[in-house]
């Protein structure tokens, strides 16, 4: 008969870990997420107020307003009309540092993030030519008029500052009018991490902005004519181009995106010269 080896009684062997302790208003927001993100909870239905959410917890009103303050940085609930809180549909700026706070810490480089502009964005204008509606085209034309302005006004950090944040709304504008979310919500993090670039790159060579409203323009006037071929093709010479100003500015494209972010912004500037 073959003997069964004998083993350590279960009592002296670890087979659970220690339940973690967490504060009560994170296993209250905790609920409240779950309510919110299983659509128990749709968008737009009024919450109680802070003194009804705490009975039915059955805990203080501080642990409520600390699990509420976690929830509204989250997006999830909101405020109208005063104290009424509402839950939201986290937006894309709800979203979008948070991304690129991670890519930040594991130092993704611009050359990475080009990479991946090269095949999002010109998808999106492809999708965006059978798609976008005249309110899309409208907000586009009027957002290209905007640059044209600026580009007979002075050429000085200001008006840089304004280009760049112009070429970050036209491209969150194009991705909108894809009528894809995925698309809009995997585009929007490494587009807040490009501003600071663009400002740079402007200010350092002037007529870069004057390329890029260039690129823009045939762009919308590819997705007027619902040619897809076209508006994909330019969207992809337009952040060629931007790569080549880019090194010609003199601005790093291997380097971790904060040394672009932070302190060390002005890095490359000394050796651009405006074009």
């Amino acid at each position: 008969m073959k003997r069964i080896p004998k083993t350590r009684p279960a009592d002296s062997v670890r087979i659970f870990q220690p339940l973690a302790h967490q504060p009560a208003y994170k296993a209250v927001s905790e609920v409240m997420e779950k309510s919110i993100v299983s659509g128990q909870l749709k968008p737009g239905t009024a919450l109680p107020a802070e003194l009804e959410l705490a009975a039915q917890f059955r805990v203080n009103r501080s642990t409520i307003r600390e699990a509420i303050r976690q929830l509204e940085q989250e997006g999830l609930v909101e405020r109208r009309g005063g104290k009424r809180l509402y839950v939201a549909l986290p937006g894309l700026f709800d979203l979008a540092p948070r991304a690129a706070r991670s890519l930040v810490l594991h130092q993704v480089t611009f050359q990475e993030l080009w990479e991946v502009a090269t095949v999002v964005e010109p998808e999106a204008a492809r999708l965006a030519a059978s798609r976008a509606d005249e309110a899309d085209l409208s907000e586009l034309v009027a957002n290209v008029a905007t640059c044209q302005a600026l580009l007979k006004g002075p050429r000085d950090k200001a008006a840089a500052a304004r280009q760049a944040a112009l070429d970050v709304e036209f491209h969150a504008l194009v991705a909108r009018a894809s009528r894809n979310r995925s698309l809009m919500l995997a585009r929007e993090p490494f587009s807040l991490l490009y501003l600071p670039a663009l400002k740079l790159l402007f200010a350092s060579l002037p007529r870069s902005a004057e390329r890029n409203v260039q690129a823009h323009e045939i762009v919308v006037a590819a997705l007027r004519k619902r040619d897809a071929k076209r508006a994909e093709e330019w969207m992809r010479k337009h952040l060629i181009d931007f790569r080549a100003g880019f090194v010609k500015a003199g601005l790093p494209m291997d380097a971790p995106i904060d040394m672009m972010t932070g302190e060390r912004a002005a890095i490359g500037q000394g050796s651009a010269r405006a074009a």
